[in-house]
């Protein structure tokens, strides 16, 4: 049988009849480019895995999957295939999403009142995670050189005091799109070792990667940062199967996964369903060629928002990612009336991004965009948001 590899760019017609969040938050009026999910039909083995199940076997007992059809032995495939990663089946547990694997690691790793560092601006649920687990947050800035987001490791060795407990670390960087260095890392593993941090890493956009850069999974650093590692990953960025409810965690030593055992165990937590395991196996074994073609168009997309912002919109500060599909646009020199800059688009461009201050404090002045869709949806999102800019002097009188 014939894969078909190319992305299906789905019409605008379709995306409005689509029944996820990311189409039907908003007035019909309202283009969406926020929540991260993208805009292409997924790819065919992974419709055919579902298919088999759901159409030709109609299996919905209790699910068993053993050997190369299982979840750990798929996810053992993917680390070594292409980080040549070998890891201990054992340690790996499966949940339902990275949020969840983030809130239970946390939660099961340190106690109420320790310190939990993170660089921010972050992922809204970094900072979810640490207020209702009653953790402290420890706060260490990225940091934007005019050129790029730089890493503070000495700002992170001076935040991190004697009650920090945990690192909540997110590689490649949401929402600032950075993909860390293995220098960079290995300066994080060593504070972490150093300081006896738990690290907690947020990998889950591992897969999706611009040219000239290397995701490189901390814990494959050296068996010292390894054995203190949690990794959060899942194929439901690069293969967007958010909904099918899938993700993994993974313990770098058995003593941190009888630790996280004592408190939680694994039938409090749940598991995915055989619908999204199933999937899952099928990206991670048959869908590289398929996620191949969808890394070209978005970068292709990421470059094009970059270059458009640079000739009609150059008061937005901008820094392309180096993965991920999401952009970051820093405002605060546009000086636009409103509440934000996320009001303003909403109500003037009619354009619905990501809020920034959910993301943090430093966060208020930008909003977050989403470039996985056709080059149709975008060019409607760039040009309402140059339109609503340009209007914006006349619209603060």
């Amino acid at each position: 049988m014939t894969i078909t590899t190319e992305p299906f760019e789905m019409s605008l017609a379709a995306l409005r009849a689509r029944r996820g969040n990311k189409w039907n938050r908003y007035p019909a009026d309202v283009m969406p480019a926020w929540v991260a999910d993208m805009d292409f039909t997924i790819a065919e083995p992974i419709q055919r895995a579902i298919e088999k199940l759901i159409v030709e076997e109609r299996d919905y007992g209790y699910g068993y999957r053993a050997g190369e059809n299982s979840l750990p032995a798929a996810f053992a495939h993917r680390m070594n295939d292409r980080y040549g990663w070998a890891i201990d089946q054992d340690l790996v547990l499966n949940v339902t999403g990275t949020v969840q694997g983030m809130f239970v690691s946390t939660m099961g790793l340190s106690e109420p009142g320790d310190g939990v560092l993170i660089q921010t601006p972050i992922y809204p649920p970094f900072l979810m995670t640490i207020e209702k687990s009653g953790r402290r947050l420890v706060e260490n800035p990225l940091r934007d050189t005019g050129s790029g987001w730089e890493l503070d490791i000495e700002g992170m060795r001076a935040a991190a005091d004697a009650g920090t407990k945990v690192l909540l670390f997110c590689n490649p960087h949401n929402p600032t799109g950075r993909v860390y260095t293995r220098e960079e890392l290995q300066a994080v593993g060593d504070l972490a070792v150093e300081r006896d941090l738990v690290i907690i890493s947020d990998e889950v956009h591992a897969d999706l990667i611009y040219s000239g850069h290397k995701h490189i999974p901390i814990a494959t650093l050296s068996p010292e940062i390894a054995a203190r590692t949690v990794t959060l990953t899942a194929a439901s960025k690069g293969f967007n199967l958010a909904a099918l409810r899938c993700s993994v965690i993974y313990f770098g030593s058995q003593a941190l996964r009888e630790r996280f055992r004592r408190v939680l165990p694994d039938y409090v937590l749940g598991s995915s369903s055989v619908v999204g395991i199933d999937a899952t196996v099928a990206a991670w074994y048959h869908g590289q060629p398929w996620l191949d073609e969808v890394l070209k168009k978005l970068e292709a997309n990421r470059d094009y928002v970059a270059q458009f912002i640079k000739d009609q919109m150059p008061g937005i500060r901008h820094h392309p990612p180096q993965g991920t599909y999401l952009s970051w646009l820093n405002c605060e020199d546009l000086g636009l009336p409103g509440e934000s800059p996320y009001h303003f688009f909403l109500e003037e461009a009619k354009v619905g991004f990501n809020q920034g201050g959910d993301f943090g404090p430093l966060g208020k002045n930008s909003v977050r965009l989403n470039f996985a869709t056709s080059r149709e949806v975008l060019d409607e999102v760039l040009g309402r948001m140059a339109d609503a800019i340009e209007r914006a002097p006349a619209l603060a009188r």
